[in-house]
């Protein structure tokens, strides 16, 4: 593999609830510790796509606190002081923030990856090179790089990114400016956006020297820097927990992107050329699964009659569904629970499951 900065640190975020990966996904598991297609998890996916490249001492998770035993789990090589449990949720800016702080106390000025664990991507070596070209390049020239993904389709799905002039070509990597982030389209801005050709899907992932990300937070979350600076001043300590506890309940929830990404003075992306899919919910993972004539996604012992466009996923092989004269349902069996859902009220299944764990 070509090499690559010494100085690397990785951040895996992984502190989402999953619920719209119910009923395989729970609040107790949820969907970055599920296995979907294999026998790892989407989150010892997106540490396996580091492996090769960052060491396990650089390795950092951030997690909710009561999943760090769950991350421990399943990353038995990452040390215990690197798993991080957040003691709240205060989306993505916190944690960028939180990562930083910590990178930097521990490894000075380091190339920081900012990795999520909801994503599948293929192949991990075109990935890799696209990775390695981006911290190079942040190395160099101090700017905050985001992933941006060519997009296949008009995807409503995603938000995007706008690209401006072409910075450099690494081999077969391209480099843009990014001129503006853009939120979820509807429809027809989505074909806009794919048939102008400037345009690229944001993946959420980033990479950036941490002196770059962090004089931005000073300028921009200053709050954040503040209180989120005392707590890790207690790391390693009997005193961290409790401090970490009492910061992060004074924070603003807030996205990277809102809070940094869009005020920042030199974002640029990396074109990843690799295939990409944020696993948000059941349609996204609906390509990676076997299907028949009538447009039918299967895992499981499915027998259809007259049923068209359905998604069917059952955990257990041994199970058998079978579906007569329906049309575009989501069927997921898991364990005791069962979905049935109409693939237009998907996102109403987070809903739902709220509801049930307030009864």
């Amino acid at each position: 593999m070509e090499s690559i900065d010494k100085n690397l640190v990785a951040i895996i975020m992984a502190g989402g609830v999953g619920t719209r990966f119910w009923p395989l996904s729970t609040h107790e598991r949820p969907k970055q510790f599920i296995q979907l297609f294999d026998d790892r998890s989407l989150l010892q996916k997106s540490y396996d796509r580091v492996a090769g490249i960052v060491p396990d001492e650089r390795v950092i998770v951030l997690t909710n606190r009561q999943f760090t035993p769950l991350v421990r789990e399943q990353l038995p090589n990452i040390p215990d002081r690197n798993i991080i449990g957040e003691p709240e949720r205060k989306d993505t800016a916190a944690a960028v923030c939180l990562g930083a702080l910590v990178a930097m106390k521990r490894f000075g000025n380091p190339v920081i990856v900012i990795l999520t664990a909801d994503h599948l991507i293929d192949p991990v070596e075109k990935f890799q090179q696209t990775l390695i070209s981006a911290v190079k390049e942040s190395r160099r020239t101090g700017a905050l790089y985001t992933f941006g993904i060519k997009p296949t389709h008009p995807a409503t799905g995603y938000g995007y990114l706008e690209v401006g002039q072409k910075t450099s070509m690494d081999q077969d990597v391209e480099h843009f400016h990014v001129v503006s982030f853009k939120e979820k389209p509807n429809a027809e801005l989505a074909g806009q956006y794919l048939e102008s050709g400037r345009y690229l899907w944001n993946s959420g992932m980033f990479v950036w020297t941490a002196d770059a990300i962090f004089n931005e937070l000073i300028l921009h979350l200053p709050n954040h820097v503040e209180h989120l600076a005392k707590a890790v001043e207690k790391m390693d300590t009997d005193q961290w927990e409790d401090e970490l506890q009492e910061k992060f309940a004074v924070l603003n929830r807030i996205s990277i992107d809102y809070a940094v990404m869009e005020k920042a003075r030199d974002v640029r992306c990396v074109a990843g050329e690799f295939s990409w899919k944020d696993v948000g919910g059941w349609l996204a993972i609906q390509d990676f699964l076997a299907h028949d004539a009538n447009g039918n996604f299967i895992k499981g012992r499915v027998h259809a009659l007259d049923a068209q466009g359905n998604l069917v996923f059952c955990d257990q092989p041994q199970e058998t569904l079978a579906m007569v004269g329906v049309s575009d349902v989501v069927v997921v069996r898991a364990g005791e629970k069962t979905l049935v859902a109409h693939k237009d009220r998907l996102e109403d299944v987070k809903q739902i499951v709220e509801s049930m764990i307030t009864r």
